[in-house]
């Protein structure tokens, strides 16, 4: 009897997928991805091996359903084991890593040799297994067909990286396998592929810029911006690897590192340009400007959490347009362009799960632009280097490390030192600097004057400076300091607060007016007040910026929205110590770092020499222990559990994959009606029998994050509710404003919510 992959309910046997087709399909797409590490044919081997256990009468019973709700038989274990008999380690128990989890994920190594591999875990026989599958590759075959990795500085971090990447070929492979036959039962397309070339998106870029240089004004700060943009181009020849690009805020740093990206992909022939964000209330900002330079919509792949293409209960069943390849394009990342989170990115390279493993293999043979790289969290700042050195030593993937306030990574700033005392930096040489001589740059585009105010201001202070200046901007460090201080101005013209208690489409209207009233050509009273979130890369020019004490990249970052086309000889920003209000404990150790250098660099606070200064004194504030301090299997830090299990590869996969987070995750958002358009997005979804995915889109424009407690509390007395059943309670709507306020969002303080008499139900 013939062993089969896959079944068609209704259709004879005859149509079936043969089990041996789809092995080979697998093993030699698997094979294809892994081909640009070096490591095609241990793929391929994983292919051949993964669904053998399909070969048992067990799952040919199962197979053979008319409709297949139960659960099928284990069949991932027996390749697994197989794998383990045909190659000694460290081959056999990579495959079998990546073969017994290929639908379960990645298994800490005590489980996998506890439960899979132990022969007390039954499986059904698959005696005939063989012939389904050609003669493996023996051991010094595979070991001479493996191209040696370059070592790290951590002891089993490469090691437990390549399992990661091979699984990632595997589950892709698959997926992608299983996919393309249904689609081919079908008559239908998998509706995947069909981008613009890369060589076509540079030069639509290239014709872009070239616009943009004919219609700018003459000026001084445009010149720099051409000049910027020219060298950072020219470097696209410069062999793969790391790059830093250090430009001032406002020096167009953006569009300079996507036309390098472009570039030097091209030359180099690599896939893709991966660009991470570090903030999600701008990455949609981010690929807009991509999506307008490259005169494209559908090779513009943007991935985030708030961009859920995979949200719970939605209906996939879409078509086959631009929007449903890059819906596809978001479960392995095959789109030209990517457009991600810090979050994103990050948790995926330390992940365990096939959903979120499958885009890995495509990271590599990529140009990776970490945008903002100092925002990088210090708790996981250790591990997370060591996956950025580990891609462009040994995935041929170039990391671009982009910033104005660029942190102290390399080993010649001597400040990522570990206990041991040695030097983690990267090695990055001064040739690999895409912007043209940075000090020089910073002198030319210097727009400010930093002062610190001595002692402490009150809010009075701030307010009496908000009378005498009728265009400025303040900001703090908490949402309820930020929303006292706009109600103790709010009587004053133009006075206008900004926060993250704001929907998304909100805040993008209040921006937009306050550009309109800060043009030169018709300027209008605008105080504003607002939390950090200003600071994310919105591009507005005030003359005077004060912030509240925090860490020198975030007072750069406030500086950069002074006077930021340069119409003046120097804008003003003022530092303070807000009076009565200590900074939140997690500003309170950039500040520690940042105040030693008030005397130092009383000349210059925001000089590249400060900056690096800076981020030595924080590191060094920190300590080691703090820079890697996430806990996997009761250890502290990766790079530790990592190491002690390196000898023999019994990672702690799943734990890692449970435990690795780059932000705190006691926040949950919540959708707002705050128009109309949010209300008739709500009544479509809920006359839907399946909300539509297009649908959620447009409900992002909407959200707000609250405490994970707040929205308990809420949803218990009713004020909340599903948008659609289908979703339960994983996406939750406001059933009105009555919470909202039109200047200041939502409130968080609110516990009256409604009238007892509301509550009846008649």
């Amino acid at each position: 009897m013939n062993a089969y992959a896959h079944s068609l309910p209704g259709q004879p046997v005859d149509c079936w997928e043969p089990l041996s087709e789809h092995l080979k399909a697998v093993a030699d797409r698997a094979a294809v991805f892994a081909d640009v590490f070096g490591w095609s044919e241990i793929s391929r081997t994983a292919g051949f091996l993964h669904d053998i256990g399909k070969a048992s009468d067990a799952f040919a019973a199962y197979i053979r359903q008319p409709a297949q709700k139960m659960r099928g038989p284990d069949h991932s274990t027996a390749g697994a084991r197989e794998a383990m008999k045909a190659y000694p380690p460290p081959l056999g128990r990579m495959l079998a890593y990546i073969i017994a989890g290929h639908h379960a994920g990645l298994a800490d190594g005590k489980v996998l040799d506890e439960k899979r591999l132990s022969s007390d875990h039954p499986i059904e026989p698959y005696a005939d297994w063989r012939k389904y599958v050609p003669p493996l590759p023996s051991t010094q075959d595979m070991q001479q067909s493996i191209r040696i990795f370059q070592p790290g500085q951590h002891p089993g971090f490469s090691g437990a990286f390549l399992i990661r990447m091979l699984f990632s070929c595997l589950v892709d492979a698959d997926f992608l396998e299983t996919e393309a036959f249904y689609a081919r039962a079908n008559t239908e397309s998998p509706g995947r592929g069909g981008y613009t070339p890369l060589t076509d998106l540079r030069d639509r870029l290239w014709r872009h810029m070239a616009d943009l240089r004919a219609h700018a004004r003459s000026s001084d700060l445009n010149a720099l911006r051409t000049r910027i943009l020219e060298h950072a181009t020219q470097k696209h020849t410069s062999a793969p690897g790391l790059f830093t690009l250090t430009v001032p805020t406002g020096g167009g740093k953006t569009l300079a590192s996507l036309s390098f990206a472009l570039q030097h992909a091209v030359t180099h022939g690599m896939d893709r340009v991966i660009y991470v964000i570090p903030f999600t209330s701008i990455i949609e900002q981010t690929a807009a400007v991509f999506r307008k330079a490259l005169d494209t919509d559908s090779d513009i792949l943007e991935h985030h959490a708030s961009f859920d293409w995979e949200a719970k209960g939605a209906n996939q069943d879409e078509g086959h347009g631009p929007t449903d390849r890059l819906r596809k394009a978001a479960e392995n990342w095959d789109a030209p362009i990517i457009v991600t989170t810090a979050v994103q990115f990050f948790e995926s390279l330390f992940a365990n799960r096939t959903s979120r493993c499958r885009k890995l293999h495509n990271i590599a043979n990529a140009v990776i632009v970490l945008d903002e790289a100092q925002s990088l969290p210090l708790h996981v700042l250790h591990p997370s280097l060591a996956a950025l050195d580990e891609l462009q030593r040994n995935y041929r993937s170039s990391i671009v490390l982009c910033t104005a306030t660029q942190p102290a990574w390399r080993k010649d700033d001597n400040a990522l030192i570990d206990k041991q005392r040695r030097n983690l930096g990267f090695q990055i040489d001064p040739d690999r600097e895409l912007a043209p001589d940075p000090i020089d740059l910073y002198q030319r585009l210097k727009r400010v004057q930093v002062e610190v105010q001595p002692g402490e201001t009150t809010d009075g202070d701030i307010v009496a400076c908000f009378r005498a200046q009728e265009q400025m901007l303040c900001i703090v460090n908490s949402r309820p300091h930020a929303r006292a201080l706009y109600d103790a101005i709010s009587d004053l013209p133009g006075a206008v607060h900004l926060s993250t208690l704001m929907c998304p489409r909100h805040r993008r209207a209040v921006l937009a007016d306050v550009r309109k009233r800060l043009h030169p050509d018709n300027p209008q009273p605008v105080r504003l007040v607002a939390t950090s979130l200003i600071e994310a890369g919105v591009d507005v020019d005030f003359p005077e910026v004060w912030r509240a004490v925090a860490g020198l990249d975030s007072i750069a970052q406030a500086a950069g929205r002074c006077n930021r086309e340069g119409r003046l000889s120097s804008g003003r920003v003022v530092v303070f110590r807000p009076a009565g209000v200590k900074p939140p404990h997690a500003i309170k150790q950039f500040w520690q770092a940042t105040e030693p250098l008030l005397d130092q660099h009383e000349d210059d606070l925001l000089s590249l020499a400060a900056v690096r200064a800076y981020f030595k004194n924080l590191y060094f504030n920190k300590g080691p222990d703090a820079l890697d301090a996430t806990e996997v299997d009761n250890r502290q830090g990766v790079l530790n559990a990592l190491k002690e299990r390196a000898k023999d590869l019994s990672f702690a996969f799943e734990s890692l994959g449970k435990s690795f987070r780059l932000i705190d995750d006691a926040m949950e958002s919540v959708v707002v009606p705050w128009d109309d358009e949010a209300h008739r997005l709500l009544a479509t979804i809920r006359a839907t029998e399946r909300p539509m995915r297009r649908h959620l889109r447009g409900l992002q424009q909407y959200v707000v994050s609250i405490p994970i407690k707040k929205r308990q509390y809420w949803l218990g007395v009713g004020a909340l509710s599903p948008v659609h059943p289908a979703l339960g309670d994983g996406l939750l709507a406001f059933s009105d404003c009555a919470l909202y306020r039109d200047a200041t969002g939502l409130d968080l303080d609110s516990v009256d919510l409604r009238d007892v008499e509301s509550n009846i139900i008649a």
